[in-house]
């Protein structure tokens, strides 16, 4: 890539996984089919919780801001890793790698933000159950959702603004699949120690304050569930938690390992492999994570099809009785 001048690059190559290149398309398919899932499962969980009544609670309300942000966080990152197992040279320009490193990092505080209030979600529901509806309003969901996607937004924002004001003067080749901020930084030729620091700041700042959160929430859900004296009342509380908290645990410890420790220049191989983990399959996995073991969503899964079988006979045998009495 050229150098438009002494201290701003036209834009980034990306080297994406160059130890993978002789089994380049095998990747390439099984990345593929690991998005299409993800589109597919996620668009899935969206269709339904619109389509039926039932599930237009508070508890599938935010799951369907998260499944609609794990779209848009795939959909950032996948297709140029997609292009980095079929093209020989994969280029991003400089723009568009800002804008990839600002919804990437959005997208993520926005995740861990609406993690946390579902967690809340589920808090309230267990421990105070008689009070759920009056104390889980709608406008105090809508607030909830919205401030977690501005609150990730705004979050992000001021790092962002620094990293776009960095001169790039030197190599301009990212080892990485996307524009994360650890190989970003590293093609600075100024002084980035000041924003690595920030950015271990505001990581172990979100991270930590949202994983704290959400312990608290469920060692109340956890002191609460005990008290229950049926062992099938028992289970069937901590069956409400069980995805959520299998979530919780792929994300943070993912996100840990990524952001929060000393030196984000170091381990930029095994990083690439860990995020993976965050960007693809995660986002695929989530979906099923929260469908399998849940009975509503089965139960309002059966009751599509069924009412989609339904409305087929009736326009069949509407269709064959209309054809009869023509025939008469």
């Amino acid at each position: 890539m050229e150098v438009r001048n002494s201290s701003t690059v036209v834009g980034f190559l990306l080297l994406g996984f160059p130890s993978l290149h002789h089994v380049r398309s095998l990747c390439f398919s099984v990345v593929l089919v690991m998005y299409s899932l993800s589109m597919l499962g996620n668009g899935f969980i969206l269709l339904l919780i619109f389509l039926d009544p039932k599930l237009h609670t508070p508890m599938y309300g935010f799951l369907c801001n998260l499944a609609f942000l794990e779209i848009c966080y795939s959909s950032t990152v996948v297709p140029k890793l997609l292009q980095t197992f079929i093209s020989e040279r994969t280029t991003i320009s400089y723009q568009c790698c800002m804008a990839q490193l600002f919804f990437i990092f959005s997208f993520g505080t926005i995740e861990l933000l609406l993690l946390t209030v579902m967690s809340f979600d589920r808090y309230i529901a267990i421990c105070h159950p008689l009070r759920y509806s009056v104390i889980m309003t709608k406008a105090l969901c809508i607030q909830l959702a919205v401030g977690s996607w501005l609150g990730g937004f705004v979050e992000i924002l001021f790092q962002s603004v620094m990293v776009w004001t960095l001169p790039f003067c030197d190599s301009n080749i990212i080892d990485h699949y996307f524009c994360d901020i650890g190989p970003v930084l590293s093609l600075s030729c100024s002084e980035t120690l000041h924003l690595e620091l920030l950015g271990l700041l505001l990581a172990i700042f979100i991270v930590l304050i949202t994983l704290l959160l959400i312990v608290v929430s469920y060692l109340f859900i956890i002191s609460s569930v005990l008290r229950i004296p049926s062992a099938s009342g028992r289970q069937k509380a901590f069956s409400t938690c069980t995805s959520h908290l299998t979530v919780v645990s792929i994300t943070y410890g993912a996100i840990m390992f990524m952001y929060i420790r000393p030196n984000i220049h170091s381990s930029f191989h095994f990083g690439k492999a860990v995020a993976v983990l965050n960007t693809v399959i995660a986002p695929m996995l989530n979906p099923f994570i929260y469908t399998i073991r849940n009975v509503e969503v089965k139960q309002a899964f059966r009751r599509a099809v069924y009412k989609k079988g339904s409305c087929f006979k009736e326009k069949l045998f509407g269709v064959s009785k209309a054809s009869r009495e023509a025939h008469k």
